[in-house]
């Protein structure tokens, strides 16, 4: 009897003094869906990155498709690109140079843009043609004496004549008369001939140096955006008065 008593006794303080049952957790289903988060996570990036990936090479697939049309299309009708490239960069140069400045009060002019473009169509773009490829023929090589000469050549015989076809173009376009014509050829050629000098040698440099002949009235004309700011601005100035030009030319004479 005393040992049933002692037995009960026991058996109470074991159960007393056991910690209490823990939950059990299944660690194999936290590990599934610890891998099923991480994994969807990673599968979003993944669909991102590729997204992102796609758009990068459709963006570069349409800059090279259009390269390699534009280079086919000078290769099969290479005045014409070239003239309606001209056409496209005048007009941007001519609508920048309005903006840049005409007065606030001063409406733009689309006709003075008009008259940019078809220069730029029938006259920068043709001349630039024949100009780089009688210039290939003439002197082929690419070497840094050769280089200088083609310089040399553009600023002291093509760069006068197309700057005074230029001129005269927009002059005559605008109603002015053969006298008013050579009065502004007096005015504006010689400063124009002057800061070209500035500007167009490294220009010239870069684009026969490194330029393959195909290319060079492109890279020309691309040049020639800022140039064509500065020489529309020249080309918008009012005519000169006759009697002024007169004057000047007496006082430089005496």
């Amino acid at each position: 009897m005393a040992m049933s008593k002692a037995s009960r006794g026991l058996f109470s303080l074991i159960r007393h003094s056991a910690p209490p049952p823990r939950p059990y957790i299944r660690p194999h289903l936290i590990s599934f869906r610890s891998k099923g988060t991480n994994s969807s996570s990673a599968s979003v990036a993944t669909a991102a990155a590729a997204a992102s990936a796609a758009a990068a090479a459709a963006s570069v697939s349409a800059r090279s498709g259009f390269v390699s049309w534009y280079l086919g299309m000078i290769e099969a009708r290479p005045i014409l690109t070239k003239s309606i490239t001209a056409g496209v960069i005048f007009t941007a140069a001519d609508f920048s140079s309005q903006i840049i400045t005409l007065c606030p009060d001063m409406p733009y002019d689309p006709m003075r843009t008009l008259r940019m473009a078809t220069y730029g169509v029938l006259f920068s773009g043709p001349s630039l043609h024949l100009w780089f490829n009688f210039l290939s023929r003439v002197l082929p090589k690419r070497d840094l004496i050769t280089t200088f000469k083609k310089m040399i050549l553009g600023q002291t015989l093509y760069g006068p004549i197309i700057n005074s076809v230029f001129f005269s173009f927009n002059a005559a376009l605008q109603g002015e008369s053969i006298p008013e014509i050579i009065a502004r050829l007096k005015r504006d050629l010689i400063p124009t001939f002057k800061n070209g000098l500035i500007y167009w040698p490294l220009c010239d440099f870069i684009t026969f140096k490194f330029v393959p002949v195909r290319l060079q009235p492109l890279v020309s004309n691309s040049f020639a955006f800022l140039w064509t700011i500065y020489i529309t601005y020249m080309a918008g100035l009012k005519k000169p008065c006759l009697e002024n030009v007169k004057e000047k030319a007496s006082a430089q004479l005496h």
